[in-house]
This record gives C-alpha cells, structure tokens and sequence, in this order.
C-alpha cells in the first residue's frame, strides 16, 4: 500500500503545475500549445480575408447574389473533399497536411495582388476586379470548410482519442481567440492603412498569418513524425469488424441518416441568418453611420466579430460544459433551434425592428452554434463503434453540410429571382417564417437523433464496448424507460438495464421503479438487484406493489430485503409467516437474515432456529440457501459453529456458498479459508468473490499471496485479479506499483487485470501517474529485451552449438519474442482505442500475408510511439537480421561467443523466462562451459524447482566439491522433484544426512481438498 501512495505522490509531485491546472498531462503540453497557434493563426488569417471579402461583396455584388455563393461552394467543398481524400492515397498523410495549408493560402496571395493590381480586362462581361471579389468570396466559404477538416485531421493523429477529450477543446478554442485579436486589430489596421489600398493590404497580411500556420505545420510533420503514417492510406477491405453483424449496421445506417439532417439543418440555419443578416447589414448602412464604402463595412464586421469572440471564448471556457453537463447533450442543443423560434418570432410580430431582431438572432445563434453546437458535435458519434468514428464522421460533415448549402442556395436563389429588392418587409418575413418551420423540423430531428443515440448504446453495451463518457445521462434514462415499456426481446431490455446500472446506478431506481409490474420475472429480479445497490424509500410502493401479483420466489425474496431495508421503521413482525418450513429456502432464508439483523432476541432466537435447520438440513438446496441467507444477516452469531462443517461439505455449491457468506458477513477468523481457496479450481470462483466483497479490507492478504515468490504463477495472477476486481483507488494504486518492477508473466496479468477495470478507471489511472512517457519507457524495454533474444538466437545458431540441450535453448528463445510481442500489443492498449489495437493484434496473428499487411496498416495508422518504426519493422520482417537491424537504434547488436552470450543471457534472468534460464544451464553443463559464482548462487535460490536442479545438475559436473558442501541446505527442498534428486546425489557422494523431513499429511485448515 505504501509504494502505491509513494508513487501517486511522486507522479502528483513531478506534474507541471499549469498543465494540471489546464488539464493536461505531461508529454502533451508541447503539442496542443502549436495545435493551438496552428488553429489561431490560421483562424486570424481567414477571419480578415472573409471581413473583406463580405465587404467587398457587397460593395460590388449586394447580399442578393450571395445564393450563387452558397451554391458554387458547395460544390467546390465537395471537390476539395474529394481532392483531400484522393491526396491521402498519393501521398504520406504528414505531407498531405502541409501541402492541403499551403493550397488554402496560395489564392490569397493572387487575390491581393490582384486587388491591389487590378487588370483592366473584361471577363463575360465583368471586371477584373469583379471577377477577384466574386471569387475570393467562393474561397472563404470553402477555405473555412477545408482548414477546419485540416486541423481536424492533424489532431486525430497527434493525439489518441484519450487526449482529445482534454486537448481538442483547447485547440478548438484558437478559432475563438482568432475572432477576437482579429476583430477587434481589423479595424485599427484599416486606420494605419491608405484608404484605397486598405483591403488588398489586408488580404496579403492574411496570407503572411497563413503561411505562419503552413511553417508550424511543416515543423509539427517533422518534430513528430512518428505520429502520422508513413505509407500512403489505401481502403481497410480487410478489416474484420462485428459492426458488420446486420443488426448494429442497421442502427449505424439509421443513426447516421438522422445525423446527416441534423448537420444538414445546422448549416441551413447559419446560412439563412448569414443572408438575413448581410441583406439588412447592406439596407441599414445609416443606421449605425456607415458609408457604403468597403472599408468601414468591414471594420463594423471586425467589431462584430469581435465582440461576438469575447463572448464565444466565456462561453466556451465558463459555460459550456457545466450546460451541456446539467441540460443533457441534447437538450443543450436544442437551444439553438428554441432562440431561432422565439426571436424569429418576436421579429415577424413587428415590436422591434427586422435589423435589430436579426442582429440579435445572428449574435446569439452563432453564439450557441460555435460553443454548444460544436461541442457537442463529437460526442454524438461517440455511441458509433471506435474503429468506424472517424469514417462516419467525415462522410456526415462531408455530405451534410454542403448538400445542405447547395439546397439553401437554390431556395434563396428562387427567392431572389422574384424580386427580393422589391419584397421589403415581406420577404424577411418570409425567411423567419421559413427559419420557423424548419427549427420545428430540427427539434424533431433532434428527438429522433437521442432514440437512435440509446438505441445503438445498447447495442454497444451488448458487445462490451461502452464507456460512462460516451452518454447522454437524461437522454438515455428517458430512452430506457420507453424500451422497458415496449414489446420487445428480453435479452435487449436486460441490456437496457445493465447499461443504466453501469452508468447511473445512483438514480437507477427513478427509471426502474414505475415498471416492475410491467416486467417479466427474470427482470423484475434483475432490476431489484441493481436497486438495492441504492435503495430509495421514494421506491417503496412500486416494490410492495409486487406482492399483489404472486411473484416468483427469487423476486419475492428480494423485494423483501429491499422493503425491510429501506423502510424507516420495519415492522418485523410482518417476516414471521415466512419462516414457515413450507415457504420457498430462498424467501425463507431472505426473512430469516432480515430478522436476524433487525429483530428482538425473541424474533432473532427464532431466526436462528430456522436458519440452523437449514443449514442441517439433509437436503442440498436447503444447506445452500441457508448459507446464502448467513451471507444477508450482518453477522453469524451462534450460526458460525456450523461454518467449519459447511465447509467441508460434500457439495461443492454450498462450499462455494459459506465461503461467500464469509466475505459477506466478514469474519475475520476465517479469512485463511478464503485465501485457501483460491488454491483449488472448485473454490477458486467463489473465494476470490468473497475477497472481492470485503473491499480494501482484503487488500493486505491479497498482496501478501500476489507478492509471495514460493506459490505458481496461477495463484498470484488469482490474487491479483481480485485486487482488480476491488477496483478502488487503493487497490489500482497497488497494481500500478508493481507494474513496471514486474516482467514477464505477471507484468502481463498485471496489463490484462487493469484494462478490465471498468469505466477505463485502470487505463486512465496508469496514464495519469505513469504518463504516456512511462508507458513508452515499458514499451521500449519489452523491445529491447526481443532485441537481446534475437541477439541470442543469431550467436546460438544450429551450427555455432549443437545438441539437445541448444535445441531446448533456442525453442525457449523462440517463445520469448511472442510473449513479448503479447505485451507490446496490451501496452499500446492504454494508449490507442482497444478495438483498433486488437484487429491489428488478430490479422497479424492470422499468418496471412494480406492479413499481415493489413494489421500494419491499422498500426501505421494508429500507432505514434517514438519507436514506431522498429515496432513496425519487427513485425514485418522475417529474417532474424532484419528484425536486429530494426531494433539497433535501441539495442545496438555485437556478435559473442555461444559461451559468452549464455553468460549474458544469465544477467539477464530477471526478464526471460524460468524455462529460458534453466536451459542456459544445462548447455552449460552439456557443453561444460564455466559460469559465474553470482550467477550460479542466485539460481540456486530460484523460487522455480525446475531451475534450482538445472544448477545442481550443472554443478555436479562443474564443480563437485562446491555441490557436496551446499547439499544439505536443499535435502528438505519444497520441490519433490529437487528433494529427490538432492538425495540421490547425497547418496552418490556419500554425504550423511540429516533427520529426514516429516511429511506433512495434514489437509488445509476448514478447507476441504477435491
């Protein structure tokens, strides 16, 4: 316990103080601080050229042309998907980035020279400065759509989907921070600028910012290139995934459909209040003095912007999460559709004027849209499995939005067509009565997107791959409710209720409660369990409700724990009819503990007896019974004088019954039951279930069992995966501190227990007091000792040494990179999705060379380690020289002589195997090679009895003298086999020996052996 809190201490100690403070952990700092000027500086640049080019556009063109915008943009945001999709099949993804920033800057540097230059040619009728505007307008729409995506990207790769909760919305907030700083500079730059040459000076200083981001980007690929894949990305048809079962593909194609229109009507409104607002920015230029020079249009939009980034940047950082967190994510977000109803209108009744209403609807829609709108984005796609988020997402946000565009721009096309100018009043009436109907649409969306949500949750939940952050608690409470009510399978509302229990058992009674009469038994009896976990008198009349409808015995007993131990003041005597011999064992057993926990001597006297008869009782299910009901009262009282028989009854059910009983009522006096029963296969089940109960209380033992050198491995890993099933801070504290002094097969029982940890408790635990640093650092000696077997291998060759004992040897050896290959994969579980790492882990097992290549990819694509590339390599290679000349920038390869590479190996016993190590010493003795005395003197104290015989065997050839000597010390060896070879040679030798060992024949204490 002590190195635990140790090391937790030093981990809390070593933490910078601002990255805590930020929520970020060490190694992370550094990347989401240039992720963030990348993102500002950029957002800056494209926040000026669009002030200008709005003003521009309005200036040349009006706010009535802005429809052709919205449609050629959509069209060229589709191309530019397309281009940027088809660039990662030609080019490494870390170029792709650059090259993608470079090509969003390029045609602002042609649109200021242009502006400040302009030709005097005439296009189709149009100016050469026309045609600049029309086109440096169509670019932001698309700029703005591919940096975002670009940003995107790079951040997926430079952090797992672990860190990008805590970094993305740093990242995100640049965007913010850009409003301002460019808002607020814009129109102070115009002021220092000639008035003629304003604009045009302004675009190519956004270039300047552009080009900014493009260097940081080029120095991000560069800096940590082991983040970005280095092999061009080409279709995962080999990928096997159970998404592809027809009932969860069907609910990821229904969900994303939902998604699509969600998006869809999300871009619809920006754009329709984006006109809005642009047509009455043109028309009320007198209202706030400004002359229909561009100019002055665009410093108003810089201030705008401006103002409008101080307020998004409170929101974001203030407000944001603690709505969403209260509200619900999707109640959060329907407050975007609510503000456009209710001032849309406000606005249409007249009582303010159209330009104030949508103003006021532009500020506070664009408000909600870039804080709550887009942070809620992501974790809509969270119930969607891992390995298929990123896909889902980019074709939602891909197609939605600029369908969604191109359908905007032809209604406001047609719209225009018939006289826009002339429509005055009428036609923004006309638009808010259409941004009413459709926000209605959007709610409704809205509530079919949170079904769909749950539904595909469950689905999730069934397969195990769920974590508490992945939901929406309200949403799916409420959801839950109406799937219980429905007809449906039993297997999926058991899921329904497992789902809420893992994730909101506290409150699961408010879901459950009003629907215990609706539910069959089996789920009646389910959803008592899980209630009684937090019992709620508010609950009691749903559950007494129970008794009007006969339930079936495992129901009626736990109702009847549930009612008695919740109630204020329980009458007692009411449990008495219960006792009646010819009641159910199990409601029986139930009434009895309760009375014996609550009772007067008299009711407890009685209680007793009913429970000492059961306990006697010849028949099996009584005994049982009566073992389970000891484990619900709070002690065993006079009961405990029939715990010793119990546990040496014939039936292996109620052994495994009082052994439980034990951990449930802790009596501490047989608590070496409970540790000997992890001994035994029969008892193994329900003794570590007994620990388990008891808590922190058990962590002490366990660790005495787990850290005891002398007993099997299976044993230890036993007593380990009860610490892990404790699951407290304590008992992974614990885990923690043995993982990184362990090796071999307990560092990989130690990996497999803490991965099981549910929410992600072990996972985000070891990253927060390891640090992704720690978790390279094992990840590079689990390499470097492959790299020291291969070495090995290459001076042990067949033809180097001869023999069965070099065979033996080299088989050993042959094992050691696999195992090690086993727990470089449960590694890099703690830092990459699970699903990803495991269909990796399988094609490369597969043995197939498409396979192969497959898993290869999906690691070229997931994997960021700084030794990625000698990973990748170890995998990929055949050859034992190749995979050394992979491994030399960690283990640098120097060839030795068989005798001397034995001897290495020796140094090395407390990384490879006990098998390896006894080997060593039997090509030792085979080939009579000399070894030293440390090394000799440590295996002699080996906790392995096959290792300890391998060095007397080797000293009975090399050095007989020092044998006879140290024979005594191992005549009563624990190892039978040992024992019997010491006496043999003792016999060989003539040594005398000494008072033979008495054989103990006495069976384990209160446990009986099967």
């Amino acid at each position: 316990m002590a190195t635990g809190t140790q090391l937790s201490e030093q981990a809390n100690a070593k933490r910078n103080p601002f990255l805590r403070w930020i929520n970020l952990r060490e190694g992370e700092g550094e990347r989401t601080f240039w992720m963030f000027a990348f993102y500002a500086t950029t957002a800056s640049g494209l926040s000026w050229l669009e002030a200008s080019a709005v003003a521009l556009f309005l200036s040349e063109y009006g706010a009535t042309n802005l429809p052709l915008i919205y449609l050629a943009s959509s069209l060229i945001k589709i191309s530019l998907g397309l281009m940027y999709s088809s660039m990662q099949r030609l080019l490494p993804l870390r170029w792709v980035i650059v090259v993608t920033a470079t090509l969003i800057a390029l045609p602002l540097l042609l649109f200021g020279l242009g502006l400040k230059h302009p030709l005097q040619i005439t296009i189709a009728g149009f100016s050469a400065l026309q045609c600049i505007v029309f086109f440096m307008q169509l670019w932001v729409e698309a700029s703005h759509a591919l940096n975002d995506l670009n940003a995107s990207i790079t951040a997926n790769q430079l952090f797992n989907v672990r860190e990008i909760k805590r970094t993305y919305p740093l990242i995100s907030s640049g965007i913010l921070v850009a409003d301002v700083l460019s808002g607020f500079s814009l129109p102070i730059l115009l002021k220092f600028l000639p008035r003629d040459r304003g604009l045009p000076m302004v675009i190519l200083l956004s270039f300047g910012l552009m080009m900014v981001g493009v260097g940081i980007l080029i120095y991000l690929s560069q800096a940590y290139q082991q983040f970005f894949p280095d092999a061009r990305r080409r279709r995962d048809e080999g990928r096997r995934s159970d998404a592809a079962m027809p009932k969860i593909r069907g609910s990821i194609r229904r969900y994303t459909t939902v998604l699509q229109v969600f998006f869809g009507l999300g871009q619809v409104f920006l754009l329709l209040i984006e006109f809005q607002f642009l047509s009455q920015l043109e028309q009320q230029q007198s209202a706030f003095a400004l002359q229909a020079n561009s100019g002055d249009i665009a410093g108003f939009l810089g201030i705008f912007n401006g103002a409008l980034g101080i307020c998004e940047l409170a929101m974001q950082w203030l407000f944001s999460s603690r709505v969403i967190d209260r509200m619900g994510a999707f109640s959060a977000v329907m407050l975007l559709p609510l503000v456009v109803l209710l001032l849309s209108g406000v606005s249409m009744t007249g009582l303010i004027p159209v330009f104030v209403g949508v103003l006021i609807l532009r500020f506070l829609y664009e408000l909600l849209h870039y804080t709550l709108f887009n942070s809620v984005g992501p974790f809509l796609f969270y119930s969607v499995p891992e390995h298929l988020r990123d896909r889902q997402q980019s074709q939602v946000r891909g197609i939605a939005e600029p369908m969604a565009t191109a359908m905007t721009g032809v209604v406001l096309v047609g719209f225009v067509s018939v006289g826009w100018d002339n429509l005055g009043t009428n036609g923004h009436n006309f638009i808010f009565g259409l941004l009413i109907v459709l926000a209605l649409g959007w709610i409704l969306s809205i509530v079919f997107l949170r079904r769909q949500y749950v539904e595909l949750l469950v689905l999730n939940a069934e397969r195990g791959q769920l974590s508490g952050s992945d939901v929406d608690l309200r949403a799916l409470r409420q959801t839950v409710i109406e799937k219980l009510e429905k007809p449906g399978a039993e297997a999926d509302k058991r899921s329904c209720i497992e789902l809420l229990s893992q994730i909101d058992a506290k409150n699961i009674g408010e879901a459950l409660a009003p629907l215990l009469t609706k539910l069959p038994s089996a789920l009646q009896h389910k959803s008592l369990e899980v209630m009684l976990n937090f019992p709620n008198s508010a609950h009691l009349s749903a559950v007494k409700g129970l008794f009007d409808e006969n339930p079936a015995p495992e129901v009626m007993a736990v109702a009847l724990r549930y009612i008695w131990l919740t109630e204020a003041a329980p009458r007692i005597d009411q449990l008495r009819p219960y006792l009646n011999p010819k009641i159910h064992p199990i409601v029986r057993g139930t009434a009895a503990s309760l009375i014996l926990r609550q009772g007067d001597p008299k009711q407890k006297a009685e209680a007793t007896n009913t429970l000492r008869l059961m306990l006697t009782s010849p028949q099996k299910q009584e005994r049982v019974m009566g073992c389970r009901a000891l484990g619900d009262a709070l002690y065993l009282q006079a009961l405990r004088l029939y715990i010793s028989d119990l546990l040496q009854d014939p039936s292996l059910s109620v052994r495994c019954a009082v052994l439980e009983a034990i951990g449930a009522t802790r009596s501490e006096e047989y608590y070496p039951s409970l540790l000997k029963g992890l001994h035994f296969k029969s008892t193994r089940e329900a003794a570590k279930s007994a620990l388990v109960r008891l808590d922190n209380d058990a962590l002490p033992m366990l660790v005495k069992l787990a850290d005891d050198l002398q007993l099997s491995d299976l044993v230890r890993g036993e007593a380990l995966s009860a610490i892990g099933q404790i699951g407290s801070p304590e008992a992974i504290e614990l885990l923690i501190a043995r993982l990184q002094t362990s090796w071999g097969n307990q560092r990989r029982n130690l990996l497999r227990i803490l991965l099981k940890i549910p929410q992600d408790q072990g996972i985000e635990t070891v990253l927060d007091r390891l640090g992704r640093q720690g978790i390279e650092q094992m990840i590079d000696q689990e390499l470097m000792l492959i790299g020291q077997v291969y070495a090995a291998l290459a001076d042990l060759l067949p033809e180097r040494v001869r023999g069965r004992e070099a065979d033996l040897l080299r088989r050993s050896l042959q094992d050691t990179p696999t195992d090690g290959i086993e727990r470089l994969f449960l590694l890099m579980k703690f830092l990459y999705p699970i699903s990803s790492i495991q269909a990796a882990s399988f094609n490369i097992q597969s043995g197939s060379r498409r396979n192969v290549a497959q898993g290869l990819e999906i690691l070229d694509n997931t994997v960021d380690i700084s030794s990625k590339r000698a990973f990748l390599a170890l995998l990929d290679r055949d050859l034992i020289t190749d995979k050394l000349q992979s491994l030399s920038e960690l283990v640098p390869y120097t060839p030795m002589r068989p005798h001397d590479r034995v001897k290495y190996l020796l140094d090395l016993r407390h990384f490879i195997s006990d098998w390896t190590l006894a080997c060593c010493f039997h090509l030792a003795r085979q080939a009579r090679w000399g070894l030293r005395s440390d090394q000799i003197e440590a295996c002699l104290h080996y906790p392995r009895g096959f290792v300890r015989e391998a060095v007397l065997s080797y000293l009975h050839l090399a050095s007989p003298k020092v044998l006879v000597e140290i024979l005594p010390r191992f005549e009563r060896d624990r190892d039978v086999i040992v024992a019997q070879q010491v006496a043999a040679m003792m016999k060989e030798f003539g040594v005398p020996s000494s008072k033979k060992a008495e054989k103990s024949s006495q069976k384990p204490k209160h446990l009986r052996v099967l």
